[in-house]
C-alpha cells in the first residue's frame, strides 16, 4: 500500500476494533493505577507506599556498581520502553507517514508547537516569583496514550480524521519534551561515558547492514547505551528514542512480497522446514523491524508500563493541608492553567489563524469543533508532567502540590474535551467522507472489464507505480476468476505524484492507449513493468501492444487524455483519497485489506 490509508466509514476492520478497544483498556488501567496509587499513599498504610517505592536495588556489572529505587527502576528503566515507542514512532511518521507530506502536516506541526510554547509561558508566568519558574516542562507535553484512550473512551462518530490528527500532533510534542529533558533536565555531563554512549550509537547506525543477527544487536547495543547515558549523567530514557531513531523503516516492497508468495507457494506444494522457515523469514523481512518491535512491544507497554509508572508516581498525599495549600499555590495553578488553557487555546488559536490566512488547511470532514475538543483533551499532560516533577522540582512538598495540578488538569482537560466534542456534534453533525463512490459508474466513460450490466461491480482507484495494485498482487485476477460474468471491473487514476514520478505520465499513456481501445492490454504491461516507466519505455510498450505511434505520442499529450486523467484525480480528492489501490464495492467504499478472500467476501456481501 502506498501512503498511510485514512478510514473514515463505520465499519471498522478487525485491527483498528481491536486498536479501538486497547487503547480504552489502557487508558482505563492507567486511570485504575491512579486511583490505587492515590488510595495507597493516603491510607494508614500510606506509609509503606514511599517505602516501597524507595526501596534500594543494586547491581554490580564488571566491578561498576548501579544503584536505584524501585521507582527509579520503573521512571528511569521501564519507561525507556515508553520513550523507545514513541521513538518508534516518531521515525516512522518523519519516513512514510503524516510527516511526510507538507499541506498534511502544517497545521499539527504549528499547532503542536504552540502547544508547547504557551503552557510554558502560562506556568512561568504564575511561578516567576516563587523561584520554581525553571520546572516549565512540567506542562508542555500532552500524554498520547491518556489522549487517544480518552477520544476512544469519547467514541466521537468519524473519529479517525481527528485521531490522525492529534497523533501527529502527538508526535511533534513528543519531539518538543524529548528536546527539553535533554536540554533543560539533564546535568553533570561526564565526558568518558558520553564519548562511549557515542561510539555505541556509531555501531548501532550499522547494525541494519547486518547479514543476521540484527535483533540481538541492537537489544545488546541498545542496553550498553543505556548505562552510557545512565553514566554520563544523561537521562538515561533518551537512549530508548535514539536506538528508536537509527532503526530502519520502510513500506512493503513489491518485491518482498511477491517473493514471500513464491515460497508459500512452494511450501505448499512440498510441505518441509526449510520452506517453512523461509516463508516465516521472508514475512518477518518484508515488514520493516521499527513496525514488527512496534507491534510486539506496544501492549505490553501500553498495558502494563504505563500503568505501573501510574501507580509509582500518582501517589499525591492529598492531606487537608496539601490541597488548602494547593488552592493558593502559583505552581499548582500555573500547571492547571498552562495545561487545560495554555493547550486549548494554543492549538486551537494558531490551527484557526493558519486556516484564515490560507496556509494550512484541514482534512475534509475534520471541523474546528473537532480542533478545539481535541485541544482540550490535550490537555492530559499526564506521563511525562509526572515524569518530569521530582527531576525538575527538588522540594517534595512542592512536588505533591505540581502533581495535585497535574491530576486536577488531567479531569479538567477530559470533561471540556467531552463537552466541546459532543456539544459540536450534535450542532454539527460529522459526515463520512470518501463512504460513498462520489461518482457512479458510466458505461460510456469508465474503463470496465466484464460485462457492462454485471450485478456486482468493484471500482479500483489505482496508480501503475503503485506496487500493490492490481495484477501486481494478483488479487483481482482471482475475484474476477471467482465471479465470472458476474462482475465488472471498473478501473480509475489516482496517481501518487509525490511518491511515483513516473505515474501521470503512465496514466496518460495507458489512456491514450485507449483512444486506440488498448486500454488494458497497456495497463497488464505498464503494471509488469514498473520499474521502467520513462517516455522511453511507454513508447516501447505502445509498439508491443500494435498501437500506432504517431497518434499514441499525439494523445498521450492531448489535452483530452490529460483531462481524464485529471477528473479522476479530482474525484479521488473530494472524496479525500491518498492511498493507492482503494476500492469501492457496490458503491461504497472498501476499508482493510483487499487480498483476494477478503473482496471476495466484501463483493457476497453488497449482493443485498
Amino acid at each position: 500500500m502506498t501512503s498511510i490509508a485514512i478510514q473514515t466509514i463505520e465499519r471498522k476492520p478487525l485491527a483498528v476494533r481491536r486498536k479501538r478497544g486497547r487503547d480504552r483498556i489502557g487508558a482505563g488501567l492507567m486511570l485504575l493505577a491512579t486511583v490505587v496509587a492515590i488510595v495507597w499513599a493516603n491510607s494508614p498504610w500510606g506509609a509503606g507506599y514511599e517505602e516501597f517505592w524507595g526501596t534500594v536495588v543494586r547491581v554490580d556489572v564488571g566491578g561498576t556498581l548501579f544503584s536505584f529505587t524501585v521507582h527509579e527502576l520503573v521512571n528511569d528503566g521501564l519507561m525507556t520502553l515508553f520513550f523507545f515507542l514513541v521513538g518508534l514512532e516518531v521515525k516512522r511518521e518523519f519516513a512514510i507517514g503524516e510527516l511526510t507530506s507538507r499541506s498534511r502536516a502544517v497545521l499539527p506541526v504549528a499547532a503542536a508547537i504552540a502547544g508547547l510554547a504557551l503552557p510554558a509561558l502560562i506556568f512561568v508566568l504564575f511561578t516567576m516569583r516563587t523561584g520554581d519558574a525553571s520546572a516549565w516542562g512540567i506542562v508542555i507535553s500532552t500524554d498520547t496514550a491518556f489522549l487517544i484512550g480518552a477520544l476512544a473512551i469519547i467514541g466521537p462518530k468519524y473519529p479517525m480524521r481527528l485521531r490522525v490528527f492529534l497523533l501527529t500532533l502527538a508526535v511533534v510534542d513528543d519531539i518538543g519534551a524529548l528536546l527539553v529533558i535533554a536540554f533543560f533536565y539533564s546535568s553533570g555531563i561526564q565526558p568518558i561515558p558520553l564519548a562511549v554512549a557515542v561510539v555505541l550509537l556509531v555501531a548501532l547506525a550499522f547494525v541494519r547492514f547486518l547479514p543476521a543477527g540484527r535483533g540481538l544487536a541492537y537489544t545488546t547495543l541498545g542496553i550498553a547505551l543505556w548505562a552510557a547515558t545512565y553514566l554520563a549523567g544523561i537521562h538515561p530514557t533518551l537512549a530508548g528514542v535514539a536506538v528508536a531513531l537509527l532503526i530502519p523503516v520502510f513500506a512493503p516492497r513489491r518485491g518482498d512480497v511477491e517473493r514471500t508468495a513464491e515460497l508459500t507457494r512452494a511450501f505448499r506444494e512440498s510441505p518441509n522446514t526449510a520452506y517453512a522457515a523461509a516463508v516465516t523469514r521472508s514475512v518477518r523481512d518484508s515488514i520493516s523491524i521499527n513496525e514488527r518491535v512496534d507491534a510486539a512491544w506496544r501492549p505490553y507497554v501500553e498495558l502494563g508500563v504505563l500503568p505501573l509508572f501510574a501507580l509509582a508516581n500518582a501517589g499525591v498525599h492529598l492531606t487537608p493541608a496539601t490541597l488548602a495549600a494547593a488552592v493558593t499555590s502559583p505552581i499548582t495553578w500555573g500547571v492547571v492553567v498552562g495545561l487545560v488553557v495554555g493547550k486549548f487555546v494554543g492549538i486551537t488559536g494558531i490551527t484557526a489563524l493558519l486556516r484564515a490566512v490560507g496556509a494550512g488547511k484541514l482534512a475534509p470532514g475534520l471541523g474546528m469543533h473537532r480542533i478545539a475538543g481535541g485541544a482540550a483533551l490535550s490537555g492530559i499532560g499526564f506521563t511525562i508532567a509526572l515524569f518530569l516533577v521530582p527531576i525538575a522540582i527538588e522540594d517534595p512538598e512542592q512536588q505533591d502540590l505540581a502533581r495535585v495540578g497535574i491530576l486536577a488538569a488531567s479531569v479538567i482537560a477530559f470533561a471540556v474535551g467531552w463537552a466541546v466534542l459532543t456539544i459540536g456534534d450534535r450542532l454539527r453533525p460529522p459526515q463520512a467522507v470518501g463512504a460513498k463512490l462520489n461518482r457512479p459508474v458510466d458505461v460510456d466513460r469508465d474503463h470496465i472489464r466484464g460485462r457492462v450490466d454485471a450485478p456486482l461491480t468493484i471500482v479500483e482507484y489505482g496508480d501503475f507505480e503503485c506496487p500493490f495494485c492490481s495484477r501486481a498482487t494478483g488479487s483481482i485476477d482471482a475475484v474476477r476468476e471467482h465471479f465470472g460474468s458476474e462482475l465488472r471491473w471498473v478501473f480509475r487514476h489516482l496517481p501518487l505524484e509525490q511518491v511515483h514520478p513516473h505515474a501521470v505520465h503512465a496514466a496518460r499513456a495507458v489512456e491514450a492507449a485507449a483512444m486506440q481501445g488498448r486500454f488494458f492490454e497497456m495497463a497488464v504491461v505498464l503494471f509488469r513493468n514498473q520499474a521502467n516507466l520513462d517516455d522511453a519505455d511507454l513508447l516501447e510498450y505502445a509498439r508491443q501492444i500494435g498501437l500506432d505511434e504517431e497518434q499514441f505520442l499525439r494523445d498521450a499529450r492531448s489535452p483530452e487524455v490529460a483531462r481524464r486523467v485529471r477528473d479522476d484525480a479530482m474525484d479521488a480528492e473530494l472524496m479525500d483519497l491518498h492511498s493507492t489501490p482503494t476500492f469501492y464495492i457496490g458503491g461504497k467504499r472498501h476499508v482493510g485489506f483487499y487480498d483476494s478472500r477478503t473482496l471476495i467476501a466484501a463483493l457476497e456481501a453488497s449482493r443485498g
